[in-house]
């Protein structure tokens, strides 16, 4: 029977299909943590108190990057170039899903519609990656290889969508409520096509790698443009909901390390 557990057990067991889940993986993180970092360099005064908070959501994806890298390290495996269309992040900003790259190089300082749009960016994003870190943590969470490393990011996952919530609602009350809305509804629309697109490439490569016959490789195809009509007609609205989260000041404190995958 074809299952997420069953699909991500084949590509555990391939180093081939194994480098590549974990390549792409590692440069989404380490793109995330320099956008993170550059964003929290660039914080208006108005926002200077979100800048730490920033900065430890980019040391997190720093972290995830450098967890996927010694992954890959253990079973002896070098990292391989990931194939563009498979860079979620990089399509992400090329839609004008986020802040752009040439505004986070330049060293002007940004505005706070930009942090209003960073925090909606990540708020969806963030849903789409603790979802997925709960799906693996709940099948692979006692995995002998990889368990601690997904047990670890989801957990920073689930930090990363509280300060979200919680940031994003504090900026409405103080007035930005409905370019909150309009920038959720707009990143959240966007991302799902983008989701679908990447989902789609990946399973091309992964069906290569590991031979799929035809008609598995179409349950696949099938599976996630039926996951996009999903989002589209009505889906995305989790992805949009702000509530007060139980993980409050979730990014208060300092960055756990990633030692132990060294």
């Amino acid at each position: 029977m074809l299952t997420a557990r069953s699909l991500f057990q084949e590509i555990l067991d391939d180093d081939e299909s194994y480098r590549l889940f974990c390549s792409i993986a590692a440069g989404g993180e380490a793109q995330g943590g320099w956008e993170n970092g550059r964003i929290a360099a660039l914080v208006p005064d108005s926002q200077r108190a979100l800048a730490p908070k920033i900065a430890r959501h980019g040391a997190d994806e720093d972290k995830h990057g450098r967890i996927f890298r010694a992954l890959m390290h253990r079973r002896g495996i070098e990292p391989v170039e990931v194939p563009p269309e498979t860079d979620y992040t990089m399509i992400l900003e090329r839609r004008g899903i986020g802040l752009p790259h040439a505004v986070l190089r330049a060293e002007e300082p940004l505005t706070e519609r930009d942090i209003v749009a960073y925090l909606a960016h990540s708020r969806v994003t963030e849903q789409r990656a603790s979802e997925q870190m709960d799906m693996l943590t709940q099948h692979f969470g006692d995995h002998p290889e990889v368990g601690r490393a997904v047990r670890m990011i989801c957990h920073d996952e689930a930090n990363h969508l509280a300060y979200c919530h919680e940031e994003l609602l504090r900026l409405a009350a103080a007035g930005h409520g409905r370019t909150i809305q309009a920038l959720l509804r707009e990143s959240a629309l966007g991302e799902i096509d983008v989701y679908r697109d990447v989902s789609l490439a990946v399973m091309a490569h992964m069906g290569r790698i590991l031979r799929w016959p035809r008609a598995k490789a179409a349950a696949l195809t099938a599976g996630i443009h039926a996951v996009h009509a999903y989002e589209r007609l009505g889906g995305w609205r989790r992805m949009v909901s702000l509530r007060m989260p139980e993980r409050r000041d979730a990014l208060g404190g300092p960055v756990t390390t990633a030692a132990e995958f060294a």
